[in-house]
């Protein structure tokens, strides 16, 4: 098989492990408050598996972070705490309005916004061009499949209230915390910018292509744990949710569930990257918006076999389904400037 093909395949199968993230949520919900998923989730997520595995695959990483600017360092985190901010509203909102419509919208503006925020960073005079002006089209195609977004949800809560299901009332909230969370995620993309020459120092390292990047994962992520860490502990205070980790909902398996979300998450995306590294110049153009595309493909089609969209009728499928394909055809779009 040929690497880009093997490549695209691995990309692909990344996009199935980060799209089902969310997924053990759906139960432990029953048993532990969000603040206690997400604490778990963040600690193996952004904690314990990003520096194990830089630790495996990079040589003489600790030699590489003494030798890091420390400015660059602190960069890299501070990025890493805005989508940490960014992680935490992305909880929430899935908490909301659930996994279909939260990925949807939130991986929606994050792949067009992370496209463009460091080209108006680093080099402003491109928004004039023929790049600029690309991706100021991917983000308005962007911003038509949240509208429709918007109308399946809310046509969503219609026909459920019609059937004789309570209305949740968070749908409102939920699609602004699914924006505000689509904004600041891709503050990630930017830390990565900054954190290129840790890329590099592992490459001269003797790290493989495909590994290289895992110097930057870990400051990053520790900088995200530090928002997620902090609001969920603050609930965890405020709620006096604490005594949920102990007695009989405190079994094995929640703690498993939770722990799994973590691995499904940064697994993924250190998958995607193998993958799109495989690929080498396909990575950028077709490996990224395949990526996306099958992450927000698997959370939707998760939602739907959990039962999000049981009370709704064919009109609200049928304008979720269509702002799926309006979103990703914004995420092919942004990923031509390549």
């Amino acid at each position: 098989m040929e690497p880009p093909v093997l490549g695209l395949l691995t990309v692909v199968f990344g996009g199935l492990f980060h799209g089902s993230f969310a997924l053990p949520m759906k139960k432990l919900e029953r048993v532990w408050a969000w603040e206690n998923i997400w604490l778990i989730y963040s600690v193996a997520g952004l904690v314990v598996l990003p520096p194990l595995l830089a630790m495996l695959t990079v040589p003489g990483l600790g030699e590489i972070y003494r030798q890091a600017s420390p400015g660059m360092l602190w960069l890299v985190a501070l990025f890493g705490l805005g989508w940490g901010t960014g992680s935490v509203l992305f909880g929430q909102a899935i908490s909301r309005i659930g996994m279909a419509l939260g990925f949807a919208i939130i991986l929606g503006i994050t792949s067009s916004v992370g496209s463009l925020l460091p080209l108006v960073i680093f080099d402003p005079g491109v928004i004039g061009t023929a790049r600029g002006k690309t991706l100021l089209a991917s983000i308005a195609i962007a911003v038509l499949g949240i509208i429709l977004c918007s109308m399946a949800g809310a046509q969503r809560d219609r026909d459920a209230h019609s059937k004789g299901t309570p209305p949740k009332n968070k749908f409102v909230s939920g699609l602004v915390v699914s924006i505000l969370s689509g904004i600041l995620s891709p503050m990630l993309n930017i830390g990565f910018v900054f954190g290129q020459p840790l890329q590099a120092a592992g490459a001269a390292h003797g790290a493989g292509a495909s590994f290289a990047a895992n110097t930057i994962w870990a400051p990053a992520l520790l900088g995200g744990f530090l928002a997620n860490a902090g609001y969920s502990i603050y609930l965890l205070n405020k709620n006096r949710s604490w005594a949920l980790y102990r007695g009989a909902k405190a079994s094995p398996a929640a703690w498993a569930g939770a722990s799994l979300m973590g691995l499904l998450w940064f697994g993924g995306l250190s998958i995607y990257g193998m993958g799109a590294a495989a690929m080498g110049q396909l990575g950028a153009v077709v490996g990224w918006p395949a990526f996306m595309s099958t992450v927000i493909l698997t959370a939707n089609f998760l939602g739907f076999v959990a039962g999000e969209w049981k009370h709704a009728g064919p009109r609200a499928k049928r304008l979720e389904w269509s702002a799926i394909a309006v979103l990703i055809l914004s995420i092919v779009v942004a990923s031509r400037v390549a």
